[in-house]
């Protein structure tokens, strides 16, 4: 049963940082680009960062670009994403997904989420 269970989200002030995790298993991690996709209140889903198979090629949303950073540890079967110079706007749940065979972009499974508040 492949699961993807998040943690590290909570609240934090503007300016502040944040390091997501996210513990994998039930699959090869090592072979699947994983992402985070995010989810504002009241919005809707919106893709934030993914990482291909090896970590070496990340990409990210336009939103996020220059303060967040993903990354990956293959040993562990673990997905991160630190947040850095975080905004009001960056409250949201954060869901990790892993993609399908097919394509990075394809979503084919996902965590239940953890909760960003960005607020003073």
């Amino acid at each position: 049963e492949v699961q993807l269970v998040e943690s590290g989200g909570g609240l934090v002030q503007p300016g502040g940082s944040l390091r997501l995790s996210c513990a994998t298993s039930g699959f090869d991690f090592s072979t699947y680009a994983v992402s985070w996709v995010r989810q504002a209140p009241g919005e809707g889903l919106e893709w934030v960062s993914t990482v291909r198979r090896g970590g070496q090629l990340t990409y990210y949303a336009d939103s996020v670009k220059g303060r967040f950073s993903i990354s990956r540890d293959d040993a562990k079967a673990t997905l991160y994403l630190q947040l850095n110079s975080l905004k009001a706007e960056d409250t949201a749940m954060y869901y990790c997904a892993k993609a399908s065979a097919v394509s990075w972009a394809d979503f084919e499974y996902w965590g239940q989420g953890i909760r960003v508040t960005v607020s003073s």
